[in-house]
């Protein structure tokens, strides 16, 4: 928790402008928290997300510290990924989808049962995350197009146009639930129609969602990316229950 909030909240302080045109409500570019107080919150939410890494052992250290580095050149020059949109999807795939499941399961995996062991039940859900996490990538610059294109962000939406992201975006996560599917009626995962029911059913909704969505209209694109939040979380839910099942 405290490294999303050093990550998220370093992305809000070091863009106040673009925020005010993007996004006005937040925090900062409203006036609500001044930079300092901002920029006091995200160093001591780093700190004590460092600390207590390292509490938990060296190796869960190095992953917590990796992921921050990475959201740091995110946010900040010289690197800033955000301003590439190529650089961005890939940061935000790499950690979202292999370093939080690859790493977060190998340290519990030790805690638990004292190896370092990747089981094979792992991949389907790193690769679906890791895809998903495009598509977060794509979907959340749709609406700020304005405030990118006034500072030269390089997003894929300012780029190639709205149109194209948000397509880009829905193949890449319809890939993402077929994988899965493909994955459970291969025998790969356990109770194969558990999964292939549950992802079949997630992946038309999200399709009947992509399919009324007008991508000029700010409001339903935020809308819809909430929504697309709720089934991200969703796979984190519905994804352990085959294995728990008697």
């Amino acid at each position: 928790m405290a490294c999303n909030v050093y990550i998220t909240g370093l992305n809000q302080w070091s863009d106040v402008e673009v925020d005010k045109i993007n996004k006005p409500w937040l925090p900062i570019a409203a006036g609500v928290l001044s930079p300092n107080a901002a920029f006091r919150i995200v160093v001591v939410c780093g700190v004590v997300a460092l600390l207590s890494a390292v509490a938990l052992s060296w190796p869960f250290f190095g992953l917590i510290a990796s992921i921050m580095a990475i959201g740091t050149a995110y946010s900040l020059p010289p690197l800033k990924f955000k301003r590439n949109h190529i650089l961005a999807a890939s940061a935000i795939a790499l950690v979202r989808g292999l370093m939080v499941n690859l790493g977060f399961y190998l340290h519990f995996r030790y805690e638990m049962t004292g190896d370092w062991v990747l089981t094979p039940e792992i991949w389907p859900l790193t690769v679906f995350v890791a895809a998903f996490s495009l598509g977060i990538a794509w979907f959340k610059d749709i609406p700020d197009t304005a405030g990118d294109a006034a500072y030269k962000f390089g997003t894929l939406a300012v780029k190639s146009g709205r149109r194209r992201a948000f397509l880009a975006g829905v193949w890449v996560v319809s890939l993402a639930y077929a994988y899965v599917i493909s994955a459970a009626a291969m025998g790969q995962l356990p109770v194969p129609l558990f999964y292939i029911a549950s992802h079949s059913a997630a992946l038309l909704f999200f399709l009947w969602l992509a399919k009324s969505l007008q991508v000029s209209d700010n409001q339903q694109v935020k809308r819809f990316y909430l929504f697309f939040w709720g089934l991200f979380f969703l796979e984190y839910v519905v994804y352990p229950i085959g294995f728990w099942w008697p």
